[in-house]
């Protein structure tokens, strides 16, 4: 990862918007600069200087992660002690801070220490813009992640039955992706069947498989900091018609969105290809969330793929393409691929079999 590059692009953006310092105190976005992968830390970028500001807890591992900045180890909450050191900096006058993830507390303790030597500014995201497109090394990483996914699937699905509960279940796929070497799960694992497929985060409950049903499974893992996220739906025993052509309908959603992906398209239009075709079906009043979102360092990122949103996609971003039909009280369908937008369409990086699989 070329943390130089990231913290001097900071240092661009800062300067674009006349800040004379920033201080990024969301992890995700230490880690993406900096390599820093602690529970307590801020970062302080300005024309010249990037310090990471972090406790004796992290002395030893702020050693070895961090690239590209000043480490400095503090005996004082690493914020106070941030604000402390642009306090003493007169020459920096306009600070920026992460609006978006910095408490009411925590601006009133950077005014109450900053004093009225500068003016705190709460900054648009700067660093999540610069997120959403990977390089060469995250996509290999989350590549790697959304392979081991696949892998996890298809060693679990066979242990996928009637009477099998679904935290069962669950902790089959969660163990093995421990043996496999993931640094932990990107979310609560689902796995929702018969009825409670029709709840679209219907988390692993120790209700039993039943003797016929679909069986929503969505998981993703995370391994070396990138996330993986897939989705596929099996039904156990003999489907009937209606429930085959609803799956049907969400396969064809899907590959319509996927169809869609492609630089200089926006994450509205994409949305809307899946969407469109459910309403043909008269199932779009059943799908219920967008159609997918960004993800890397987090399991959600920008940018959003949802109705009416304006971001246009470009090579290196990685989404998530995700329709899904739920009927209360009867049955619910998702499928979910991690795609990479390319230069001329999309990648899929969780290849996998979506033809309707029963069990």
């Amino acid at each position: 990862m070329d943390h130089n590059l990231r913290l001097g692009q900071v240092q661009a953006a800062i300067a674009e918007r006349r800040l004379h310092a920033l201080l990024v105190s969301y992890l995700p976005n230490i880690r993406y600069l900096c390599g820093f992968t602690g529970s307590a830390g801020v970062l302080v970028i300005t024309a010249r200087d990037k310090i990471l500001f972090t406790d004796g807890r992290y002395t030893e591992q702020a050693k070895k992660e961090v690239k590209g900045a000043t480490v400095k180890i503090v005996k004082k909450a690493a914020l106070a002690a941030a604000a402390e050191w642009l306090k003493k900096h007169a020459s920096l006058r306009r600070i920026g801070f992460e609006s978006a993830h910095t408490t009411v507390a925590e601006r009133a303790l950077l005014a109450k220490t900053i004093g009225r030597s500068a003016n705190l500014v709460a900054g648009p995201p700067i660093v999540e813009p610069l997120r959403m497109i990977k390089d060469a090394e995250e996509i290999a990483c989350i590549r790697a992640a959304c392979q081991l996914g696949v892998q996890l699937f298809s060693k679990v699905k066979g242990k996928l039955r009637p009477g099998v509960t679904e935290s069962a279940l669950a902790g089959e796929l969660e163990f093995a992706a421990r043996q496999a070497g993931v640094d932990q799960m990107a979310f609560p694992t689902i796995i929702a069947a018969g009825e409670r497929s029709a709840l679209p985060h219907g988390r692993a409950s120790n209700a039993p498989i039943s003797q016929s049903g679909f069986v929503v499974c969505d998981f993703g893992v995370i391994l070396a900091g990138y996330c993986s996220d897939m989705t596929r739906t099996v039904h156990v025993g003999h489907p009937q018609s209606a429930a085959r052509s609803t799956y049907e309908a969400v396969r064809e959603a899907q590959q319509a969105a996927l169809d869609a992906v492609k630089p200089g398209a926006t994450t509205g239009e994409v949305d809307q290809a899946a969407r469109k075709l459910l309403y043909n079906r008269k199932l779009g009043e059943f799908f219920t969330h967008s159609t997918g979102h960004g993800l890397g360092l987090e399991i959600h990122e920008s940018p959003k793929i949802a109705a009416a949103q304006k971001e246009v996609l470009r090579p290196g971003m990685v989404i998530t393409i995700e329709p899904g039909v739920y009927l209360p009280g009867k049955w619910g369908v998702r499928i979910e691929d991690t795609v990479v937008v390319t230069e001329t369409g999309c990648e899929i990086l969780t290849a996998c079999p979506k033809d309707l699989l029963t069990l």
